[in-house]
C-alpha cells in the first residue's frame, strides 16, 4: 500500500493529481514517516534545480547581439540601410529590453509562489510543523519579537471556523519573515508575512484569489508588509482568512 503512495508523491508536489487523491495522498504523507522524509528530499531537489536555473538565464544584452546579428539586410542605399539597420536594431533592443524586464519580473512571480507551495508542503509534512504552539494571537505575536525585524498583528479569529495553530520563522530566498499555520474544518492554510523591501521584484501586484500551483493563494502589500495565504481551501476561506488580517493590521 505504501508503495502505491511513494509512485504517486513527485505527481502530488506538482499538483497534478485528481483533488480526491490529492487529499488522500495528503493524508498519508502525514502519517507516514517514510513518505515525509520522501517528501521533503523532492522539496529540497526542486529548489536546487530552479535556483541552478537561475545562474544561466541570457541577459538582454546577449539577447540584442544575437538579434544584430540574424537581422535581414535590405538591398537599398548605404545610408538608407544604415538608418534603417539602426532603427531595426533600436527597436529590437527596447522590445528586447521590456520583454525581458516584464519576463524577469513574472518569472521572479513564479518562483516566489513556487517556493512558497513547496515551503507549505514541507512544513506541513514535517512532524513540527510549528515552533511555537499556541491558539492565542497574544501568545503567537510576542514570540516573534526578535527574531524577525519587524512586527505584524493578527485577527481574533475565535468566534470563527479558523483556529491558529502557531508559527514559525521562514525565509524566501534571503528575506526573514513569519510563517503561521491556521486550520479550518480540515484544511490547512499557510500565512507568510515578509517585508515588501526584502523581496524582488515581480510581487506588487495584488489580483485576489487565484489558484498557483494546485492551491489557493492570496497576496497583497500592506504598511509596507507582504502578505501570502496559500491552502488548499476554498476560495472563499482563502478570501475571508484574507480579509481578517487585513483588518487586524489597519486596526
Amino acid at each position: 500500500m505504501a508503495d502505491d503512495y511513494t509512485a504517486k508523491l513527485a505527481t502530488y508536489l506538482d499538483g497534478e493529481l485528481p483533488p480526491d487523491e490529492m487529499k488522500a495522498v495528503d493524508a498519508h504523507v502525514r502519517s507516514c514517516p517514510s513518505c515525509t522524509a520522501d517528501v521533503l528530499g523532492q522539496v529540497q531537489l526542486k529548489r536546487a534545480v530552479r535556483s541552478s536555473g537561475k545562474r544561466y538565464t541570457p541577459g538582454p544584452a546577449f539577447r540584442a547581439r544575437m538579434r544584430r546579428q540574424i537581422a535581414p539586410r535590405p538591398r537599398t542605399s548605404v545610408w538608407s540601410a544604415w538608418l534603417t539597420a539602426a532603427t531595426v536594431v533600436a527597436v529590437l533592443v527596447i522590445a528586447s529590453l521590456g520583454a525581458a524586464y516584464f519576463g524577469q519580473r513574472r518569472l521572479q512571480r513564479e518562483q516566489a509562489f513556487s517556493e512558497l507551495a513547496d515551503l507549505h508542503v514541507a512544513t506541513l509534512a514535517s512532524a513540527n510543523p510549528v515552533d511555537v504552539v499556541s491558539t492565542d494571537r497574544h501568545t503567537v505575536k510576542p514570540w516573534f519579537q526578535g527574531k524577525i525585524p519587524f512586527t505584524f498583528n493578527l485577527p481574533e479569529v475565535q468566534n470563527s471556523e479558523f483556529v491558529l495553530a502557531g508559527g514559525r520563522v521562514t525565509y524566501l530566498g534571503q528575506a526573514p519573515g513569519a510563517h503561521l499555520i491556521y486550520q479550518i474544518r480540515k484544511h490547512q492554510i499557510s500565512v507568510f508575512i515578509f517585508q515588501d523591501r526584502d523581496l524582488k521584484g515581480g510581487l506588487s501586484s495584488d489580483l485576489g484569489v487565484r489558484k498557483r500551483h494546485s492551491f489557493e493563494v492570496d497576496t497583497w502589500s500592506q504598511d509596507g508588509l507582504r502578505y501570502f495565504v496559500i491552502g488548499d481551501a476554498s476560495t472563499a476561506d482563502i478570501r475571508d482568512l484574507a480579509t481578517r488580517l487585513k483588518a487586524a493590521e489597519s486596526s
